[in-house]
């Protein structure tokens, strides 16, 4: 059974319990750690930007805190409403319809002490628009997360699957697109996410590669090989940090601060 938590309720298992999001959660759990201890408050203002059904929004509202969630979908954030019920966090969680390039005609400036901005910048007309806007949300010294689809992952991907002309067409594309069918429109790199932090005023922390093996591994062999899922999750974190394996990994997720 999971831990009790500070306030009497269970802590929050990783969104979604899985190789996705468990090396992101671990990295923004320890980010509001810190940020509660710097501060002196034991709940933050948090804004998800993008946040969808409430996937990170959810569990960051179990562990205390106060969660915005800026998304333009209607149904994703009737979703999150349900979602937030059904964890009984409905009371620290509010959904409000938008984007990031007019969050400031949902959201105030300066009044977070953390923004997520996950699967956003991958599909905005301006990528450092947004990069700006979400700094612009945070209060001097807040936390930034950013995670967004990565350049190498993809061509990888397209490799191992034969499609040696599309995943070329990705390695060479300005946008990181492997062809018109690719759903994706916009890839990076760890050299450009950072940048794009550091040109908003975002002192980098940290930069992780997220789901370095495990879009490659066999589910079949994850689901029938015991200890298989456990191993591979210690496998995803131990490489998660390393530079070498950034540039193969499905998505990047950077961690910075606001600079004063």
């Amino acid at each position: 059974m999971p831990d009790p938590s500070p306030r009497g309720e269970t802590t929050p298992r990783p969104p979604r319990t899985s190789l996705r999001t468990s090396v992101v959660w671990e990295v923004l759990k320890d980010a509001l750690d810190r940020r509660v201890k710097a501060t002196g408050a034991e709940t933050l203002d948090v804004l998800d930007t993008g946040g969808g059904s409430g996937s990170f929004a959810v569990p960051v509202a179990q562990l205390g805190h106060r969660v915005t969630v800026v998304d333009p979908s209607p149904n994703a954030l009737f979703a999150l409403e349900r979602r937030a019920a059904e964890a009984s966090v409905a009371d620290r969680v509010r959904g409000v319809q938008g984007d990031v390039h007019g969050l400031f005609d949902v959201v105030g400036r300066g009044g977070h002490d953390v923004v997520l901005c996950h699967g956003v910048l991958e599909y905005v007309d301006d990528p450092a628009e947004g990069v700006r806007n979400a700094v612009a949300a945070l209060r001097p010294a807040g936390a930034l997360s950013l995670l967004a689809a990565g350049l190498g992952g993809a061509v990888l991907a397209r490799a191992l699957a034969g499609h040696f002309t599309e995943a070329r067409q990705a390695l060479t594309d300005p946008a990181g697109r492997w062809g018109e069918a690719d759903p994706v429109p916009r890839r990076f790199t760890a050299e450009q996410l950072t940048e794009l932090a550091g040109d908003a005023g975002v002192d980098v922390g940290a930069v992780h590669g997220v789901r370095i093996f495990a879009d490659l591994v066999p589910g079949a062999l994850v689901d029938t090989e015991p200890g298989a899922l456990e191993a591979l999750l210690k496998l995803e974190a131990a490489a998660a940090e390393l530079p070498a394996f950034h540039s193969v990994a499905t998505q990047l997720h950077v961690l910075g601060e606001k600079r004063a």
